[in-house]
């Protein structure tokens, strides 16, 4: 990312607290109340205090511990089962309609579930964000598995490979950006139910101490734990991102918008692709070769003859 771009995003951002500090600062009061909204400095102000205090960064250890955990389940499973789906009519059969029933199902509404289940609250926590990012993951792998091309299958079939080499290197390589697509919407949702669960059943975490803030009237530190859960969800699905573009590498590189329409320009001027060059005209002598050869062989026998053709040229 060039430099113009990274200037662009944190002029944005700088623009959005400019916003934000004049409507509270102002106390401006119109459709939306700002009177007792806090400013950017008080909520700057409370985040550097807490920052200095070791229960921050134990919720901030727990609240990525279940995050971590509960994705990576859901990404192991959610491929897995999305794979099977998709290329086993028996596991579509018995594993699609139970799944396409609990697939509506908010996972926040599973915690009386979780609390009936789990032995702790910390697994209910795991198991509502691991069912919160599965079915994004799930119905992300088996859309990506199921467009696939056969013909890439056929040829490894060709070439000796069994079922373990046709997964291994054609089906989940190929499926690779489904898969990823996926799974950068099922981490953004892994959060959201993670510090609802948070919310209502945690002991610690994010969501656990902004609930806190918010049963005490600490509006400064309900902000400060939204700003954490933003610039936490924010991290975490950029290294999501990251992980997909370094595997799925062997994609053909993304044009910008204006060397796009620079190599379009230039193939309606010249009728061929940016960068290639244009033929070299043929001999003389070949060209006339060329067409006394096709004369001899095209409805037009006897034309002229070759040798007489390349003697006027030649000479």
């Amino acid at each position: 990312m060039t430099g113009g771009r990274w200037l662009l995003r944190a002029a944005s951002l700088g623009a959005a607290l400019l916003v934000w500090q004049g409507l509270t600062s102002l106390d401006v009061n119109l459709w939306l109340r700002f009177e007792q909204f806090p400013t950017v400095g008080e909520v700057a102000g409370a985040f550097a205090e807490r920052a200095g205090t070791g229960p921050f960064w134990q919720d901030l250890a727990s609240s990525l511990r279940r995050i971590v955990t509960g994705f990576a389940l859901a990404a192991v499973l959610g491929v897995a089962v999305g794979t099977a789906i998709a290329r086993s009519r028996i596991a579509a059969d018995v594993l699609g309609p139970l799944l396409e029933v609990l697939r509506p199902v908010p996972a926040i509404a599973l915690v009386p579930v979780a609390i009936l289940l789990f032995p702790s609250n910390e697994q209910g926590i795991v198991f509502i964000t691991c069912t919160a990012a599965f079915f994004p993951v799930l119905v992300s792998t088996r859309h990506a598995v199921g467009a696939l091309t056969p013909v890439w299958e056929e040829a490894v079939l060709t070439m000796g490979g069994g079922r373990a080499r046709i997964l291994f290197s054609v089906v989940l390589p190929g499926a690779l950006p489904g898969i990823f697509g996926g799974l950068s919407v099922g981490i953004g949702v892994a959060w959201i139910c993670v510090i609802s669960a948070e919310m209502i059943s945690g002991e610690y975490g994010v969501g656990y101490r902004t609930w806190q803030d918010y049963t005490v009237i600490d509006y400064p530190g309900v902000l400060v734990g939204m700003v954490t859960i933003g610039a936490l969800g924010w991290l975490t699905s950029t290294a999501v991102e990251r992980a997909g573009r370094r595997l799925t590498r062997w994609l053909p590189a993304r044009e910008t918008s204006g060397s796009a329409a620079s190599a379009a320009a230039t193939r309606t001027r010249t009728g061929r692709a940016p960068g290639r060059s244009p033929r070299a005209p043929l001999p003389a002598t070949a060209t006339a070769t060329a067409t006394a050869r096709g004369g001899a062989n095209g409805p037009h026998r006897g034309a002229g003859t070759l040798p007489e053709q390349t003697r006027e040229v030649t000479s």
